[in-house]
């Protein structure tokens, strides 16, 4: 292998560079004019172009997914905060929360404030202690499995286990409007150095065999929100990778994103940015249907 061969293998394509080529994928920005940006950035040239055809290749299959989207299958009802009217707080349950930011497509939210710094705190020490590796949906048989694209420890919390998770999950479904009992437990998660979540769905495919034991539960997810606890010093910002949002984990910070249909054309393709420094905690809440089992 060639010494240029050696160094670009050693260049691994990271969700912020991802998150650069959507950007000027999208602003229409010429082929050459990105590689050679990258080039004078550092990157080798054939890791920019084959970084640059990926992106293509992924932003093109977005595409054909949403203009398939409405004929794939009908939409259904999703949480949604009542901001319409663009107000910048709400309250919920007597709790003033901030809007920071809201997107439409794929329908994002960024809160400020939906928990305070104690409630942060004390949520983090009630789940440390049974904190193991995080699993995830097994696809095949509807249980769980531990998953390499999800390097985090995490545990979860009966729904209304803890006079504090009852008054989050409160707060949740007033800010939301849905039904506290439509949704799963809350379920903490902590990031080391270098743990991330690569980029993923929330909804649960229905082409897999897995799914219709899963969704007797409560049927589909069409909802989530990420509450951020503790802040790493650098690295693990919940990306999006479709349309070039980062959001930042800010302690007390949340951010929702609903998907009215279990199909790529909902935009929410979404995943965790390695922690490059320091740990990152968060909580998180998946809303369902109906009533969750």
């Amino acid at each position: 292998m060639s010494t240029s061969s050696s160094a670009a293998a050693l260049q691994a394509v990271t969700p912020q560079l991802q998150n650069w080529l959507a950007e000027h994928l999208r602003a229409g920005t010429p082929d050459e004019s990105i590689v050679e940006s990258m080039v004078a950035s550092g990157w080798h040239v054939e890791v920019a172009r084959r970084a640059l055809a990926e992106a293509r290749a992924g932003r093109e299959a977005v595409e054909q997914a949403i203009a398939r989207g409405a004929q794939v299958m009908p939409a259904g009802a999703v949480p949604e905060p009542d901001i319409a009217d663009s107000r910048n707080v709400v309250l919920a349950d007597g709790h003033a929360v901030r809007v920071a930011v809201s997107m439409k497509q794929p329908r994002v939210v960024v809160f400020e404030g939906f928990l305070t710094p104690d409630e942060c705190r004390e949520l983090v020490e009630q789940a440390r202690p049974r904190l193991s590796r995080s699993e995830t949906v097994d696809n095949a048989h509807g249980g769980s499995e531990v998953n390499a694209a999800r390097t985090s420890d995490g545990m979860f919390f009966a729904r209304g286990e803890t006079p504090l998770l009852a008054r989050i999950e409160a707060r949740i479904a007033e800010l939301l409007r849905w039904p506290a009992d439509h949704g799963e437990g809350i379920q903490v998660l902590r990031y080391r150095p270098g743990a991330e979540y690569l980029p993923h769905f929330d909804y649960f495919d229905p082409v897999h065999p897995g799914s219709a034991a899963v969704l007797q539960r409560g049927g589909q997810r069409v909802g989530t929100l990420v509450i951020y606890l503790i802040a790493p010093v650098r690295g693990g910002g919940t990306t999006f990778p479709s349309v070039g949002l980062e959001v930042a984990p800010i302690p007390g910070h949340a951010v929702f994103f609903s998907y009215d249909r279990p199909h790529p054309s909902t935009g929410t393709l979404h995943g965790g940015a390695p922690v490059l420094e320091g740990e990152k905690w968060v909580a998180t809440k998946w809303l369902r249907e109906r009533v969750f089992q």
